[in-house]
């Protein structure tokens, strides 16, 4: 496993991270020794960064990672969120930005959170997330509760804007770099690298389009999006690859993100992430990938509220 740093102020981690909502039942129902077998699998092959929240499972992914670090805490650097709660309840008061992290602080069974993300900031009113929430988070970095200050969410422009005027130490971007998506390299690399913040890039397969199944039928991507990834998916399958290899190993690449992070909810998911990340894209298969992507390349459905998706938003 190698390591890269992410921010200052917390330790260097895993090119490959633990996307712990899984743990939260939210890809199908799991026991606590499932989970705790996963966990130790992950840290045993140098995994170290768990990246998980309140709104995953409704608290219980929270739960359950601090019940499986439970005498590894020092193995783990614990990502974790605030202001989103459930599918549409968001409170980014700074009031319950400081409950909100007392309450993880219980559930992951420490007495500190390595990295503390505003989370899916393009659904709240970006100007009480600059006047609230970011007083309160870097507040919180100040009396040790936290080490690391994060914003994420999926519109670039919110990401750019809330993480420059809030001073982020850490960018979490997902489904804007992978086989069908480079635009967080154009939209986001720049203001990092000026500012020095560190950048998590989630979501290499797309939320499932770059899978074998496929995505759930609840994914927002255009039919386009969709056809496109079917059309790599049996691409890579007439070449022997599985497409959420090839997906991965072509995000694990990319060298301006400190880590790529990959949800997993099984010790077979960790073993096969891990064999990804051995197995280098072949050059030619990967040109024909591009010529497949290249109609839909940087297709985005919007999320958040209308005010935050116009272009004013710098």
């Amino acid at each position: 496993m190698k390591y890269r740093s992410l921010c200052p102020g917390i330790p260097s981690v895993s090119e490959l991270s633990f996307g712990a909502a899984p743990l939260g039942d939210v890809y199908g129902a799991l026991t606590l020794e499932e989970c705790r077998q996963t966990v130790h699998f992950a840290l045993d092959q140098g995994i170290n960064l768990f990246d998980t929240s309140p709104y995953y499972g409704l608290t219980l992914s929270e739960e359950r990672l601090g019940a499986c670090l439970e005498g590894r805490r020092h193995e783990a650097v614990i990502s974790t969120k605030c202001g989103r709660y459930g599918h549409r309840d968001f409170d980014f008061t700074a009031a319950r930005i400081r409950r909100s992290v007392d309450e993880s602080l219980a559930r992951l069974r420490t007495d500190y959170i390595d990295l503390l993300i505003a989370h899916d900031v393009e659904f709240g009113d970006l100007r009480l997330i600059l006047d609230e929430t970011f007083p309160a988070l870097h507040e919180l970095k100040r009396e040790g509760k936290i080490r690391a200050v994060g914003v994420s969410g999926l519109p670039l422009n919110v990401l750019r804007y809330v993480a420059r005027e809030g001073r982020a130490d850490v960018i979490l971007s997902y489904c804007h770099y992978n086989l069908l998506m480079d635009d967080l390299d154009t939209e986001i690399r720049p203001l990092a690298q000026e500012r020095g913040i560190g950048l998590i890039n989630a979501s290499p397969l797309h939320m499932g389009v770059l899978s074998e199944g496929g995505p759930q039928p609840w994914h927002l991507a255009e039919e386009a999006v969709k056809q496109a990834g079917r059309a790599i998916a049996a691409l890579c399958a007439g070449r022997g690859f599985a497409v959420s290899a090839v997906a991965l190993r072509y995000a694990l690449d990319y060298p301006h993100a400190a880590t790529t992070l990959c949800g997993m909810k099984s010790v077979a998911e960790v073993r096969a992430n891990l064999a990804a990340m051995a197995a280098p894209v072949d050059p030619g298969l990967l040109a024909e990938i591009r010529g497949l992507a290249a109609p839909v390349l940087n297709r985005i459905w919007p999320e958040g509220r209308p005010e935050n998706r116009v272009d004013s938003i710098l």
